[in-house]
């Protein structure tokens, strides 16, 4: 399929994110000419690892970091060398007849889980339920991810894929927080099963929009089990493997080289305008592969983006010297932070918090989880960090819009009643036990909405781009439909990357299927760009 011409290409990629990098893996391993271009001057967007503290040898997952949604046939077809390892579920603390106390998930021990809802409780109602809800989400899991990476259903040919009209009115039609409190009775063991729905999504359980519903879904059927891995030597490793396919494939990957402007008129060639270095230039492609927000993508083309997305959360990274003791004294803090431990997460706290920050307000008691890579895998750590008994804590804070940030002491407030949070279930404050830097500076670190935009181009600083779609096609968006001559836009609307320009789709989270660290929306571009060359080529092509 390749053309002649040094600036001349099958498919040029805007974006070396993870998206970006798996889209040109499977271009060039086609036998396409591709060329990755990235604004930073390195690969992976947000899925990288660095060494944010000066003089501690921790190679932190500095903005995503824990992988759920990358299909194993990514990483089959791309032959990439990985290493994900599990980890206990969750730990979340309480109180309870005014004793400290916490409900421990271990998705390896059913019978250790079942205690602890007993023990939380008082009775197995709560634990029978549980298992009613993660059964009905494992089946679903089960059906629903395979189509992730097929051409895009339609939502009938989804239900019936689903096969089971309980589970599909729960998640795809009924806002969530019907089905959690017809399901629960304890307000803690309701939080803890509506936090899915909320990792970067500004919702609550009742929004008739069903945002929720879509974020949930995507945070329980990864690979069909739904269950979140650590990736061995950090998000880094992730993206590392990836761009050595694209480079092995023979793709072109050029850093430092920011897009300013697409030129198409959908027929024929676009003209991709970038700067680096050196001066400025412009390249052409038969297609053009987008791995950025589809509001960049409408700047890039000189239309209008539309309303702005906001991101909604406060990510923080920390170095520990040792980890902090817990007020629950039968919870040992090794098996608390090696899953998702919860904070300021019942389901009310939640549901407080997201009322008060909608009105614009920091929220009193700031929800968030965090987790303790180095646990699981202290790789990311290098000889004298392990020497010194170091560990790794991330924080991912919920409800907090970037509408919060307009004041440049938010950030400071924010974080600071985050940990406050966080002291609150601790034997001790989590300040006494921060590592400091060369410079004597306590190794925590946190980026807002506003930091990502800047930082990484994150509209808003949404993670997923903007709000997440359901993996069916929408009859009523204008990607949704193929055109009657079924031929370039029907392959992108198959696929579920189409844009208003048949030579140009998007291969990032914000295509149908997009958001995590999940490869999909790369792969599926991929697919469609490869049907239309297919078509361009004819059938001797």
């Amino acid at each position: 399929m390749a053309t002649n011409g040094s600036s001349r290409y099958d498919a040029v990629i805007v974006g070396g994110g993870h998206n970006g990098l798996v889209a040109a893996a499977y271009l060039a391993r086609a036998g396409c000419r591709v060329v990755v271009l990235e604004r930073l001057g390195r690969t992976g967007g947000a899925a990288v690892s660095a060494r944010a503290f000066p003089g501690v040898d921790a190679r932190l997952s500095r903005y995503s970091y824990l992988v759920s949604l990358l299909p194993r046939k990514v990483v089959r077809d791309l032959g990439l060398r990985l290493e994900l390892r599990r980890r206990i579920s969750s730990y979340t603390p309480a109180v309870r007849d005014g004793k400290p106390t916490g409900l421990l998930v271990d998705s390896g021990d059913a019978g250790r889980t079942r205690e602890s809802f007993r023990a939380l409780t008082g009775s197995d109602r709560e634990w029978r339920a549980w298992q009613e809800f993660q059964g009905m989400t494992g089946r679903l899991a089960e059906r629903v991810f395979p189509t992730l990476t097929e051409p895009l259903p339609s939502r009938a040919e989804l239900r019936r894929r689903v096969a089971d009209e309980a589970g599909w009115a729960a998640l795809f039609e009924r806002p969530l927080g019907e089905t959690i409190e017809r399901t629960f009775a304890d307000d803690l063991v309701r939080g803890v099963a509506l936090t899915d729905a909320l990792i970067g999504t500004f919702t609550h359980a009742h929004d008739p929009g069903l945002r929720q519903n879509r974020c949930f879904l995507y945070h329980v059927i990864g690979n069909g089990t739904g269950d979140w891995d650590v990736p061995v030597g950090g998000m880094g490793a992730v993206t590392d493997a990836l761009a050595g396919a694209a480079l092995a494939a023979g793709a072109e990957i050029r850093t430092g080289h920011e897009v300013t402007a697409i030129a198409t008129d959908g027929r024929g060639d676009a003209e991709v305008s970038y700067r680096h270095a050196d001066g400025e230039a412009t390249v052409a492609a038969r297609r053009v592969l987008v791995n950025a927000a589809p509001a960049v993508l409408a700047r890039l083309l000189g239309t209008d983006p539309g309303p702005a997305p906001e991101g909604a959360q406060l990510k923080v990274n920390m170095v520990l010297r040792r980890l902090p003791r817990l007020r629950d004294p039968a919870a040992d803090p090794r098996e608390a932070f090696a899953g998702t431990f919860h904070i300021a997460e019942g389901y009310r706290q939640l549901e407080t918090a997201y009322a008060e920050a909608a009105a614009g307000r920091m929220p009193s008691a700031p929800p968030s989880e965090i987790y303790c890579h180095t646990l699981t895998d202290p790789s990311i750590l290098g000889p004298e960090a392990v020497r010194q008994g170091l560990q790794t804590l991330t924080l991912f804070g919920l409800h907090m819009p970037a509408r919060l940030f307009g004041d440049p002491a938010a950030k400071e407030r924010a974080l600071a009643a985050s940990l406050a949070q966080l002291d609150a279930v601790l034997a001790e404050p989590i300040a006494d036990c921060l590592a400091v830097d060369a410079e004597g500076r306590p190794c925590v670190e946190a980026r807002t909405p506003p930091e990502l935009e800047q930082e990484l181009g994150l509209p808003g600083g949404h993670i997923f781009h903007r709000d997440l779609s359901f993996p069916f096609a929408d009859e009523d968006a204008p990607t949704g439909a193929a055109p009657a001559d079924g031929g370039a836009q029907g392959a992108a609307a198959r696929w579920g990357v189409a844009t208003a320009h048949p030579n140009v789709l998007l291969c990032g989270a914000g295509a149908v299927r997009g958001g995590g660290v999940s490869g999909i929306p790369g792969h599926n571009a991929a697919q469609a760009a490869l049907a239309d060359l297919a078509d361009l080529a004819g059938p001797t092509g």
